[in-house]
């Protein structure tokens, strides 16, 4: 008799709460029909898991904050934004779900580390060339715009393609970093 790994019971538990996360709110599915829907044991969820949440939190660590890890290249962070905007267009009753039943601050967690690592190096790599210092606030101010950008897409609350928030977002961080280099040569041509 084969066993699955670890790493296959994980993945099926996280496709059965996908699929029962299309049809009802989070806090409405119980363990017992995860491990029903996948044909496994109530004991082997916690094998893996503490609870619902547990695995919430799992399934955005493997899916979707591995699409922002693989994009660790400065010039690629809008690469890296848009395939989580994908991710999340292919999962949005998921998503949605998982927003409304675990709130938004704990959703923005999951997303705001590995969106603050993409944006940092975005915003010391231009800080470079237009020869100013980098701001651990300009980062963190861009971090928490691009996170609430992601929540509101998601929410239906901005019409507009990933694409469009994306160069919007871009242009933005640009023109912020572009300002701050011509006001730090306009105070040294003053002394």
């Amino acid at each position: 008799m084969k066993y699955p790994t670890s790493e296959t019971t994980k993945q099926e538990l996280s496709a059965a709460l996908k699929t029962l996360m299309s049809q009802k709110p989070l806090e409405k599915i119980s363990i017992r029909e995860i491990t029903d829907l996948c044909g496994l044991r109530r004991e082997t969820f916690y094998y893996h898991f503490a609870d619902i949440y547990d695995l919430v939190k799992w399934m955005f660590e493997e899916e979707a904050i591995v699409l922002l890890r693989q994009h660790e290249g400065v010039q690629l962070w809008q690469e890296g934004l848009l395939q989580l905007f994908h991710y999340i267009q292919d999962n949005r009753a998921f998503c949605l779900c998982a927003l409304r039943s675990i709130g938004h601050s704990h959703l923005r967690k999951f997303f705001q580390a590995d969106i603050y690592g993409l944006v940092q190096r975005t915003v010391e790599q231009l800080s470079r060339e237009m020869g100013c210092p980098a701001d651990e606030l300009v980062t963190q101010f861009y971090v928490i715009a691009l996170v609430g950008t992601v929540e509101s897409w998601l929410l239906g609350e901005l019409d507009r393609t990933p694409e469009e928030l994306i160069a919007f977002a871009d242009v933005m961080l640009k023109d912020h970093i572009r300002g701050a280099a011509l006001r730090i040569q306009g105070k040294s041509a003053l002394l």
